[in-house]
């Protein structure tokens, strides 16, 4: 439960206009769709896909990195850290069976499998879409595991696309169709109160102090 004063007290260290930018873009953000990206080796990938994320609108990624291990690339993420709900997972396993346990169903996306265009694809199913590296793709229990297959129309001598742009491609085709859908997409009001609280944490400088100031009056 989200303490509202606290929430207040800090938002008076908010312009208005930072504050109107929340909700404006607070408005715009699901948890309908989430991301879960395996083992990227070269991590600014995965900042990129993050940014996508951020700019497309989806709250949450999903970060498996059973073998490497890397941080954020920040320079690449351009800031879409601070604005992103970012689950952190040391094996495939857990990070499907809590997806799972979430409501979601599992989609692969691969070149390989013919399954479901991209075009084709129900938006207004509650899923969470899988992207592997580009040379080595998904790993075998990711696809044994999943509900589904989605694959991006080509047309080219080349089958695979560099992870972000792919990751860029489907976000944005997925997240327009399903703004323009009946689907009750939109953040719950717990989450979005959840949010404004993050949020103004991460923008208030010395956010520390200010805390204990707000704590000592009590």
């Amino acid at each position: 439960m989200i303490d509202l004063d606290y929430l207040a007290y800090l938002e008076e260290f908010l312009t208005e206009n930072r504050k109107e930018r929340f909700a404006d873009v607070l408005a715009n953000r699901t948890n309908h769709f989430t991301i879960a990206v395996e083992d990227v080796f070269q991590f600014h990938n995965t900042s990129a896909v993050m940014r996508s994320c951020e700019v497309f609108g989806i709250q949450e990624i999903n970060i498996v990195e059973q073998r490497f291990g890397k941080d954020i690339d920040k320079e690449i993420a351009m800031g879409a850290q601070k604005w992103v709900d970012i689950n952190k997972f040391e094996n495939i396993t857990d990070c499907i069976d809590s997806l799972r346990t979430k409501g979601y169903q599992i989609i692969a996306t691969t070149p390989h499998n013919d399954s479901c265009l991209l075009h084709d694809f129900d938006v207004t199913q509650k899923s969470a879409l899988f992207f592997g590296t580009e040379k080595e793709g998904l790993s075998e229990e990711v696809m044994r595991k999943a509900d589904g297959y989605l694959k991006i129309p080509m047309v080219g001598f080349t089958e695979s696309l560099n992870i972000s742009v792919s990751a860029a491609i489907i976000i944005q085709d997925i997240t327009t169709r399903l703004r323009q859908s009946n689907v009750p997409w939109q953040l719950t009001a717990e989450e979005l109160l959840e949010k404004r609280l993050l949020w103004a944490k991460n923008t208030i400088k010395d956010i520390k102090r200010i805390e204990e100031r707000y704590y000592a009056k009590l």
